[in-house]
């Protein structure tokens, strides 16, 4: 069995989906601090299979060892719980270093107490900051996080990587994701956040739903072509079926060193505003949306270099920007006719 942590959540959920794919058993545990009950039921329709699902919220370390506790048969670890606005992590700090690292500690000291020693890092590009050079490599110098929540990505690393060295039976893989967009082809899951989003992709379908009067493009006086930011956009289901590669390494002991850590993304470098214009392309939509001020945490432009992933891993993203954006465009037409029906 495999704990997903945070696995009603988009990225967690999209995984779930395909560890049952593969054949795991899968237990979620999640608070449902962003996301829905009902998503258990949605990966039940997509993969024929339900999880076993606990409501525990991680920061409590009682609840987290009882959990252990309750599910012996547990083999290996996803850890995905965790805050994730950059945005909101520079306007309340303490909320991300008690949730992302708390939650982290005390998911590790429950793995110790029952014997269970792989786990997948849910990590992310921020550990490099602004690079000078691009695009990164793993072996790129990791810089100063830009906010609270980069900062919380890397020193949940350090914690990560000094357990590695005071006990060399456990297996650690963290995967450095860049920004994943899109949802599952089948309509049934895709990014929900509660509230505004803070991601683009779904401000941009809601824009273009009607739910937001305006999309905001944080600046457009950066370094780039157009002068909006650039990011490396992964479709979801390319991230989740690296999830599942990872744990596969972990389990069947092909893992060079016992901390490991891969970028997970596509190489290519898309800017914000290449975005807008690629959906209204393949949504046959336009979008109201506004040139506003630089966003606080934001950095310019940053794109992975893959091949290290894609030969060790044997993984690689497959899935185009217009196909992704297509479905996050299908996913948000389906929920939200779904409210109504």
């Amino acid at each position: 069995m495999i704990l997903t942590t945070g696995g009603t959540g988009y990225i967690g959920s999209h995984t779930v989906v395909e560890l049952q794919n593969a054949g795991f058993d899968v237990l979620i545990a999640d608070d449902l601090s962003n996301s829905k009950q009902e998503v258990v039921d949605r990966i039940e329709q997509i993969s024929g299979k339900r999880p076993f699902f606990e409501k525990v919220d991680l920061k409590n370390k009682e609840k987290t060892f009882e959990l252990f506790q309750k599910y012996p048969n547990i083999e290996a670890v996803i850890h995905f719980a965790a805050s994730k606005a950059v945005g909101e992590s520079v306007e309340n700090p303490l909320k991300y270093y008690e949730n992302n690292i708390g939650s982290l500690v005390n998911v590790l000291q429950a793995m110790q107490e029952y014997d269970v020693a792989s786990i997948v890092f849910s990590s992310s590009c921020t550990v490099y900051g602004q690079p000078e050079i691009l695009p990164v490599t793993e072996q790129t110098k990791r810089k100063a996080a830009e906010s609270p929540y980069g900062n919380t990505k890397m020193i949940s690393e350090d914690i990560l990587k000094d357990h590695s060295v005071s006990d060399k039976s456990f297996k650690i893989i963290a995967l450095r994701y860049f920004n994943p967009i899109g949802a599952h082809p089948s309509g049934l899951i895709g990014e929900l956040p509660n509230g505004i989003p803070n991601n683009l992709v779904p401000f941009v379908t809601q824009t273009a739903y009607g739910l937001r009067t305006t999309l905001s493009v944080f600046g457009n006086d950066y370094d780039t072509p157009d002068g909006s930011c650039i990011r490396d956009y992964i479709n979801v289901v390319d991230l989740a079926e690296a999830h599942v590669v990872a744990i596969k390494r972990l389990l069947e002991n092909k893992n060079k060193s016992n901390f490991e850590y891969f970028n997970i993304g596509t190489g290519q470098g898309v800017s914000v505003l290449e975005i807008v214009r690629t959906f209204e392309k393949v949504s046959n939509t336009k979008l109201n949306y506004q040139i506003v001020g630089r966003r606080a945490g934001d950095i310019e432009k940053i794109w992975a270099e893959t091949s290290f992933a894609n030969t060790e891993l044997g993984w690689k993203a497959k899935k185009t920007l217009n196909e992704t954006l297509l479905s996050a465009w299908n996913w948000e037409q389906k929920y939200r006719a779904s409210l109504t029906e």
